[in-house]
């Protein structure tokens, strides 16, 4: 089966939560928990989005996605930017190195699905607000 979207977090709480409300949302999702497993995962899986969050173990996500913007077959894949509350230089960063968006940590469940449902170019729903 195709994979939607993948999840990169390593905070256990927060992939659980994404997990099932972006899958309860319609998606098929697979997950990583740090930052060397995202690249294998995106070419084994080849989804049609990312999120990332920032801070992973063995790789940062901002290395993620410097190396996913510098690979020819992964140049375009739309990626979503978990970032904490108060780190404007993440953002910036993040933006720099071509991030499609960003939640905030913390976040409501409806800020994501409506932030994922932009990314792959997916009407929002009355039941995303």
């Amino acid at each position: 089966m195709a994979v939607d979207i993948l999840i990169a977090e390593d905070e256990p709480s927060i992939l659980e939560a994404l997990t099932f409300v972006l899958r309860r949302a319609g998606w098929t999702v697979q997950t990583v928990t740090d930052g060397e497993a995202v690249m294998n995962a995106v070419r084994r899986e080849a989804p049609r989005m990312l999120v990332l969050d920032i801070m992973l173990p063995k790789r940062s996500g901002f290395e993620v996605l410097k190396q996913i913007r510098s690979g020819e077959a992964t140049a375009t894949l739309p990626v979503l930017v978990l970032t904490a509350k108060g780190q404007q230089q993440d953002r910036r960063i993040a933006e720099e190195f071509g991030a499609d968006s960003f939640v905030t940590k913390p976040y409501s469940n409806a800020d994501v699905v409506d932030a994922v449902r932009a990314l792959l170019g997916e009407p929002a729903t009355a039941d995303s607000r």
